[in-house]
């Protein structure tokens, strides 16, 4: 999984980053002229591999892992991008266009030594400049794309023919600066936007980064959004009224959110574990927003993790909901995807209540599945297989 960072310059972004990857990269504002990008890859907490490893005494033990991408600052602003039509360089696109997901960060925190580009705080605002900047980027993809197809479809090929249709109601909707998602759209339109690769398509979480003062009342806040709970809104600060606002848009286009406050989660990073942990309960959070946002990812993209466990190796390894065991078993190699017989499964639960295999198998709890079945998060399974020449 990739997850590309986003945001306007002095968002916190690239502090977001350090604290998810421990980079160190330097922090400062820098204009969309500047295309080198952060690159970092994080391994995912999982508390099942320790009690595995206590288990098996494996040689190693070996977490999934998310790579993320920090690219610079977006700094147009949305009248600007809609008056110059030219959306984000092919270089700086280059570093976020392959990625799974977007991780939107909008500043709610006020800080007279760290200035705003637009010298107000105002994260909705700010959610709408970098939307219009990825939707012009879109549109100039979309009218690249219509401008070859067009000249295909003189010959007469009716597949170019309603290829063009789509790319022209593509691009009436992008001009409208509406997303191209919110369009009714079929399985044609879907197989070209997998061609397209709009930014405005990919999954998004919005990284809410907040003042370490309301971090405990913001997540707060967040869970009564998502639960659909009654608050008196007139009562909040206009900082935790701003963390509201965009709670509820990204609850209406079925995003994800996240509030972290990125340069105490820096410094966190830093610390033993045992410390950090203890400040963190100190404000009522139970983990670091690191691990949250890895989290958010994973629910942003359906994705569960499934186990191996063997005295060689422990080992974590992601797949989407809904995966059948074939896919699973590609994941660890090809030639166990092609020549999958079947798989023995136990849940991660299960076998930890049972100690080893041999009980799991004794109580019933470990399974022979064939190529029919889902693979659960949690569990924990053995791939045989058979390749012939």
């Amino acid at each position: 999984m990739t997850i590309g960072i986003i945001g306007l310059p002095q968002s916190g972004k690239t502090s977001l980053f350090n604290a998810l990857t421990q980079a160190g990269a330097p922090i400062g504002g820098y204009a969309t002229s500047t295309v080198q990008a952060n690159v970092g890859v994080v391994q995912v907490p999982d508390a099942r591999l320790q009690p595995l490893a206590d288990i098996f005494q494996p040689k190693k033990v070996t977490p999934t892992t998310v790579e993320f991408v920090d690219v610079a600052g977006m700094g147009q602003a949305s009248q600007v991008a809609k008056e110059k039509k030219e959306g984000l360089s092919a270089e700086f696109l280059g570093h976020i266009r392959n990625a799974d997901a977007l991780a939107v960060v909008l500043r709610t925190f006020a800080n007279d030594n760290v200035t705003h580009i637009n010298e107000s705080i105002d994260p909705y605002r700010d959610l709408e400049s970098l939307n219009a900047e990825l939707m012009i980027t879109d549109l100039s993809s979309v009218e690249r794309r219509l401008e070859r197809t067009a000249r295909a479809a003189k010959s007469g090929d009716k597949k170019y023919q309603q290829e063009v249709e789509i790319l022209k109601r593509f691009q009436e909707a992008l001009e409208e600066f509406k997303l191209v998602k919110e369009l009714e759209l079929g399985q044609p339109e879907h197989t070209l936007l997998k061609e397209l690769f709009l930014l405005t398509m990919k999954p998004r979480m919005y990284v809410l980064n907040v003042s370490e003062g309301v971090l405990g009342e913001a997540n707060d806040l967040l869970d009564k959004i998502n639960a659909g709970e009654e608050f008196a809104e007139d009562k909040l600060s206009e900082e935790l009224k701003g963390i509201a606002k965009v709670a509820r848009r990204a609850k209406t286009e079925g995003s994800e959110v996240a509030a972290v406050s990125a340069s105490l989660e820096a410094e966190l990073s830093e610390l033993p574990e045992e410390d950090a942990q203890e400040y963190l309960e100190s404000l009522g959070l139970p983990k670091l927003g690191a691990d949250r946002v890895i989290q958010v990812g994973y629910r942003l993209l359906n994705l569960i993790t499934f186990l191996t466990a063997g005295e060689d190796e422990v080992r974590a390894w992601t797949v989407t909901q809904g995966a059948k065991a074939p896919e699973a078993a590609g994941k660890i190699h090809s030639d166990i995807e092609r020549g999958f017989i079947r798989a023995e499964v136990v849940h991660f639960n299960d076998f930890i209540e049972c100690g080893s295999f041999a009980a799991a198998t004794k109580k019933g709890v470990l399974r022979l599945e064939g190529k029919e079945y889902i693979v659960k998060d949690g569990d924990i399974a053995h791939f045989r297989f058979n390749v012939g020449k």
